[in-house]
């Protein structure tokens, strides 16, 4: 693995030197990004719009060249290579970032916004511009937030109707402890998979099931294996768009104006896409044979009431946005 992701990282500096390079001789510059989705995601085309804004923004002398699908490298390969300036741009799930700025660590509170719309309010308002400037230190700038809907159970065997249905079930989490646990706290066995390695996975067993957003369930081809689908909605963890600084300290002041209004426009073209999404994906995986459940969500609530506490006593700066969030109209 270590040498797989030391060849991802010499063919992602040498495409990187080379866009310089080719910046020194077009009056254009060209800007990276990579991401592990593929291009029938509503992220991805909301990426694709952020990239034709920019070039017309900046009349052309900016542009995005994007890598989709993990042709670059899972998530976490992409913000390392991020942090070194050897890529310019990616998406990752907030989960990912609470690895290097904990208070991301807030977003994936369960059951943490009232609805969408109070989430809309808050990731787009002070508090969420206060989120993002928190990964800079660590050479990530957030851009903006994506809508990543709600996170629910698919499994294979039996519905999740209850917290004592995850008894005795592995379920594939991000590549974050506050994913392993809320899982793990609910009854569950959570295993850190990542994402390009699930559908084997839950194919060969090595897990009984997993846990995302509809568009991201019918995308991945999971629930070709995976049948259940319990809507429990227990995260709504967003996406970030991240820069790295070195990248972002190297634009001018207007080029920096043209990038984050192209960004800004994009997080709200992706909240047309993602609804559009979550219906046609839901529509596609009833016809598909996917059995939809709606479970009590009270007794999940009541499970996670530790992880509250937890974060209270040991993750002060975390609980201070956990209390902003709360509070917030």
């Amino acid at each position: 693995m270590r040498a797989k992701n030391l060849s991802i990282a010499f063919f992602v500096v040498a495409i990187f030197t080379a866009f310089e390079g080719c910046q020194q001789i077009q009056p254009y510059k060209i800007l990276p990004l990579g991401h592990g989705l593929p291009t029938t995601h509503p992220v991805h085309n909301a990426m694709v719009f952020m990239a034709n804004r920019l070039e017309e923004k900046s009349g052309g002398k900016m542009k995005i060249k994007i890598y989709s699908d993990a042709q670059l490298g899972e998530e976490r390969v992409l913000t390392e290579l991020i942090q070194i300036g050897s890529l310019a741009m990616t998406k990752v799930s907030a989960s990912v970032m609470t690895n290097f700025a904990p208070e991301y660590g807030v977003l994936e509170t369960p059951y943490l916004f009232k609805n969408p719309e109070h989430g809309y309010r808050v990731m787009e308002g002070p508090i969420g511009k206060e989120i993002l400037s928190k990964g800079e230190q660590f050479w990530l700038r957030g851009l903006c937030f994506y809508d990543a809907g709600s996170r629910s159970f698919y499994t294979k065997e039996k519905p999740v109707l209850h917290p004592d249905d995850l008894k005795g079930l592995k379920i594939r989490v991000q590549n974050s402890q506050n994913m392993v646990n809320m899982v793990n706290t609910l009854g569950g066995s959570a295993t850190p998979i990542p994402y390009g390695e699930l559908y084997t996975a839950l194919q060969q067993g090595v897990v009984d099931g997993a846990e995302n957003n509809p568009p991201s369930l019918f995308t991945s081809r999971h629930y070709e294996v995976c049948k259940y689908y319990s809507m429990d909605q227990h995260t709504s963890t967003p996406d970030v768009l991240i820069i790295s600084t070195r990248v972002w300290n190297s634009l001018t002041e207007q080029e920096k104006t043209w990038l984050q209004e192209a960004a800004d426009e994009s997080a709200q073209e992706q909240k047309k896409l993602w609804a559009a999404s979550v219906q046609e994906s839901m529509k596609e995986m009833r016809a598909a044979g996917v059995e939809v459940h709606t479970p009590e969500k009270s007794p999940f609530v009541d499970k996670i009431a530790p992880i509250i506490a937890q974060m209270k006593e040991e993750r002060p700066e975390v609980y201070t946005f956990y209390q902003k969030i709360k509070a917030a109209e």
